[in-house]
């Protein structure tokens, strides 16, 4: 196990690093990688618990303080390109990650952000968070696999469980295969949720109204991790504000910059958060 020095935080994220396997070899990537790190740049003292081979690189982090729980293998995932779209296999998996795994210090986090991508965090996690805001990307626990490790939207048991507890919900509308009916039933069972959907926008749940906020144009070069930055950014203005509608937007803007670059360059600048700043009375 791999601990780094542990000084208090403000923003914990709890997920899988995975490896995404790519023409001649292995990209760094997940929630875990891209929510962190956007948090950073927007100010905060993040932490992060993970599960990962021990080869991994962690230079993205800098100084971030990083546990890891060493396994044989980090969680891995391969996607296909066809005319139809994507197909994406999980070809192994690292450990599972329980409260337990979190070192004491950074149990009071003011936001803790639950970001599985394997059903690799355990649900029952959200009732130990009494004094933060929770905020959750449930990709992960709303996928399943076959025996090939083919990759489709699944049932989600502990929804209503963990959905209830969290302050705030972000995800896809891929992540439930645009399937309208799931998504107003997990608005249902959600505090506040956000729907992102691409270039259209993101589509905000809360006291049982809907707002939609239009993305900006821009030039798409990469949408790979943009969804995470939402996440990161709205949990974030989110804590600060006690906004949600400001908080969409904030996000919603925030994270169309990141499509403009590829990879870990489309992490939010310091003149972009400026940018998409507005004071909240």
């Amino acid at each position: 196990m791999k601990i780094s020095p542990l000084p208090a935080i403000d923003y914990l994220v709890i997920g899988h690093l995975t490896c995404d396997l790519i023409p001649g070899g292995c990209q760094l990537g997940g929630t875990a990688l891209y929510a962190s790190l956007t948090a950073k740049a927007l100010g905060l003292k993040v932490g992060l618990i993970t599960s990962c081979a021990e080869d991994t690189v962690f230079e993205p982090f800098g100084d971030m303080p990083v546990v890891n729980y060493s396994s044989e293998t980090s969680t891995t995932f391969e996607n296909i390109y066809a005319p139809a779209g994507r197909i994406q296999f999980v070809r192994s998996f690292a450990s599972r990650l329980d409260f337990y795994h979190i070192p004491e210090p950074w149990r009071s986090a003011s936001i803790v952000h639950l970001g599985p991508v394997a059903q690799e965090v355990e649900p029952s996690i959200v009732r130990n968070f009494t004094s933060s805001l929770i905020g959750i990307t449930p990709q992960g626990w709303l996928r399943e696999w076959d025996d090939q490790g083919r990759v489709s939207p699944g049932e989600w048991p502990e929804s209503a469980f963990v959905l209830g507890r969290a302050g705030a919900t972000v995800l896809s509308i891929e992540d439930v295969a645009g399937d309208e009916n799931r998504i107003q039933e997990l608005a249902t069972a959600s505090r506040i949720l956000a729907v992102t959907e691409g270039a259209s926008g993101t589509r905000l749940f809360w006291n049982g109204d809907e707002r939609r906020f239009r993305a900006p144009e821009v030039k798409k070069i990469d949408a790979t991790g943009a969804g995470d930055i939402f996440a990161a950014a709205f949990f974030i203005r989110l804590y600060s504000t006690r906004d949600p509608w400001e908080s969409a937007r904030f996000a919603t803007q925030l994270a169309a910059f990141s499509v403009t670059r590829s990879g870990l360059s489309g992490i939010p600048t310091a003149e972009e958060i400026n940018s998409c700043m507005v004071e909240v009375f």
